[in-house]
Parts: C-alpha cells; sequence; structure tokens
C-alpha cells in the first residue's frame, strides 16, 4: 500500500478547499490537539484565513455525519475543529521542531502533491463559468428538443385524425368514362325525354 494513502484520506473538501483537520495532524505530529492549537495560537499571525480557519457548526456537523468514528474517536468532537490548507500545514513546520514534526511535514506535503495531481484542477474562474454556459446551453437545447418533440406529436395527432376522417367518409362513386359511359349518359337522357 502507498505510504501517502492513510494521509490523503484525510484530506477533506471544505469550503471548496483541501484541508486537515486538527486532531489528525496533532495524532500525526504526534501531539495532542490541544497542544497543536496552543503552538498555532501563540503564532496566530502566521495564519491568516485562508491558511487556517475554524469550521462552522453546520460544516462541523456536517463532516461528523460523512465519518464513521468509533466511540475512542468522539473524544475531541465537542467543539468544531480547525482546518488547515495546504500552505496552513506548511506553516505548521516553523512552529513544531521536532524531526518528527519535519519528517510528518514533508510526507503531508506529497500527500497533498498526490492528491492534487490525481483529481483534475480547473485553472480559473473562467473555466468554471465557461462550463455553467455550456451546461446552460445543454439544459436550454433539452427543453427545446422537448417543445419540438411535443410539438410534433400534436401534429402527428393531427395527421392521424385526418387520415381517420378520410377513411371513415364514403367516396362517391367516380364518374364512368369511356364509350361505355357515354352509351349510358346517352340512353339516360333519351329515356328522360
Amino acid at each position: 500500500m502507498d505510504e501517502l494513502e492513510p494521509i490523503k484520506r484525510k484530506i477533506y473538501e471544505i469550503r471548496g478547499q483541501r484541508v486537515m483537520l486538527d486532531r489528525d495532524l496533532a495524532a500525526m505530529y504526534e501531539v495532542e490537539t490541544k497542544a497543536l492549537i496552543q503552538a498555532v495560537k501563540r503564532n496566530i499571525r502566521r495564519f491568516p484565513e485562508d491558511f487556517m480557519f475554524q469550521l462552522t457548526k453546520d460544516e462541523f456537523l456536517f463532516w461528523k455525519s460523512q465519518i464513521v468514528t468509533s466511540k475512542s474517536d468522539r473524544i475531541g468532537l465537542r467543539r468544531p475543529p480547525y482546518a488547515f490548507t495546504e500552505q496552513g500545514v506548511a506553516m505548521l513546520s516553523g512552529i513544531l521542531r521536532s524531526d518528527i514534526a519535519i519528517d510528518t511535514n514533508i510526507t503531508i506535503m506529497r500527500a497533498f502533491v498526490a492528491v492534487r495531481q490525481a483529481l483534475p484542477v480547473l485553472a480559473t474562474q473562467k473555466d468554471i463559468e465557461d462550463l455553467r454556459q455550456r451546461v446552460k446551453a445543454l439544459e436550454d437545447t433539452g427543453a427545446a428538443t422537448q417543445s419540438a418533440v411535443e410539438e410534433t406529436r400534436k401534429e402527428l395527432i393531427q395527421v392521424y385524425e385526418a387520415l381517420t376522417q378520410l377513411g371513415e367518409k364514403q367516396q362517391e362513386p367516380l364518374p364512368e368514362i369511356g364509350y361505355v359511359a357515354i352509351q349510358k349518359r346517352r340512353e339516360k337522357n333519351e329515356n328522360q325525354k
């Protein structure tokens, strides 16, 4: 098994960013979650909002519902955890100075890179907008196609009804033509005189 796999499974997507949670990082660095958070708070200027943020209660409840935890894992889940982006994890290496922290940090950085390479990435907001427009065009095309299908169905019903009426209508016999028809008309005219 790939040594990065257990770490990659602890990288979550929250608020559209790939992050790791404080409790997972603390376990990897072999420190208590409380000690990790205290070290971060002592160096809070190193962790702007795009490096670290605390989950909202809703995000926390959603995250808890998505993971399967044993009873022992639930300890420490009383408050919403802090989420560290890749840059935030890199910044942790500057405040946690043990050899374990350095080695762990290198492995985590490799895991982030592996996750980034494994997932398709949209280059810009323009790409996202382009995809939205394509989806809308497909939806519009679908609606137009549905409308055309409905119109065609109505026209086919009208054609069927017209054919049914023509089939039911008794046709008058066509006038006879030719020599025999001329003879019959002459006889008829003579009889009327």
